[in-house]
């Protein structure tokens, strides 16, 4: 058995190391990109024209640009085509607006290419959100039908949450790759200089550890929950 006094479960240990990793990751992202968005690129270009520039010098046509509310709220919208970028970005004109700017535009490439992991990340996406959400439902039927037919209702349950781990897992290589593949614009094109690639590189950097943690945070759930799952069996 995995509980401890009272209703303390140990497993909530694995939940708590998972929610730190995410609260570094996201602590960091905010502080590093606060710091050089202070600095101002030498180009003076805003967040939004960066993303035309980048778009019309991959030939990129049919992508819309917007402005969306909220802090580093950015993200490239497959279905409708466009790229939103977030109050700090739209009309930002530092390194690092100009940065998270390419990052989005780099999962437009991603989809122009037909870019493998970003394919199956979005395939994966409807049955990832079925896993999560009847996930905790058939575990804890399953615990409560205290048979082997319990047990194997709770495992149908884990192996539906592994997909929305699974999904997180996918999700770094596209996040990853989308950053490689801004730094590699920005330079291409001079929008940044040599000084300003790296500054933008940390803010990015900063940006892919909060996918890491999310990953990490997710696997450290699925642990928790195979252990809940056979901590049942062990009662019978």
């Amino acid at each position: 058995m995995y509980w401890g006094y009272g209703f303390w479960d140990y497993s909530y240990i694995l939940v708590l190391i998972g929610a730190v990793l995410s609260l570094i990751a996201s602590a960091r992202v905010r502080i590093t990109y606060n710091k050089y968005a202070q600095v101002r690129s030498a180009g003076g270009m805003t967040g939004a024209e960066v993303a035309r520039r980048i778009l019309e010098s991959q030939g990129v046509h049919d992508v819309r640009i917007e402005h969306v509310s909220g802090n580093l709220t950015d993200h490239f919208d497959p279905r409708e085509m466009v790229v939103r970028l977030s109050d700090t970005v739209y009309n930002s004109t530092s390194v690092a607006a100009a940065g998270v700017a390419a990052h989005e535009c780099g999962h437009v490439m991603q989809e122009e290419e037909n870019y493998a992991p970003l394919k199956f990340r979005e395939n994966l996406v409807p049955v990832a959100n079925f896993g999560s959400s009847i996930s905790w439902p058939l575990i804890l039927i399953g615990l409560l039908i205290r048979s082997d037919a319990g047990w194997y209702i709770a495992i149908a349950g884990v192996i539906l949450f592994s997909l929305a781990v699974l999904f997180q897992l996918v999700t770094l290589p596209v996040e990853f790759d989308a950053s490689h593949r801004a730094l590699g614009i920005l330079e291409d094109t001079g929008i940044l200089g040599h000084e300003e690639l790296r500054d933008t590189r940390k803010v990015l950097h900063a940006a892919a550890m909060t996918y890491v943690a999310a990953a990490a945070a997710a696997i450290l759930q699925l642990l928790r929950v195979m252990l809940i799952a056979n901590s049942g069996r062990r009662r019978d």
